[in-house]
């Protein structure tokens, strides 16, 4: 992924580093990691984002993210 203009920026990704454009928002990171978005959760520096929040959640440097996805089974 590369941002216009090259600015990056370093999040951790479910305890990955990673480079990422700068004014990411969750909602086009999560479309990244996962091709069934209904079945995710998100959390940013530990604390959950609704969905509803994921478009206008922007991710800057140093932060946080846990995408965790929910699995069926008995």
């Amino acid at each position: 992924m590369s941002a216009p203009g090259g600015h990056t920026v370093s999040v951790s990704v479910n305890g990955e580093a990673r480079e990422i454009p700068g004014g990411l928002t969750l909602d086009r990171l999560v479309a990244t990691l996962s091709t069934a978005p209904g079945g995710v959760a998100a959390a940013v520096n530990e604390t959950v984002v609704p969905r509803t929040q994921w478009p206008a959640t922007a991710l800057g440097d140093g932060d946080r993210v846990e995408v965790l996805t929910a699995v069926q089974g008995g």
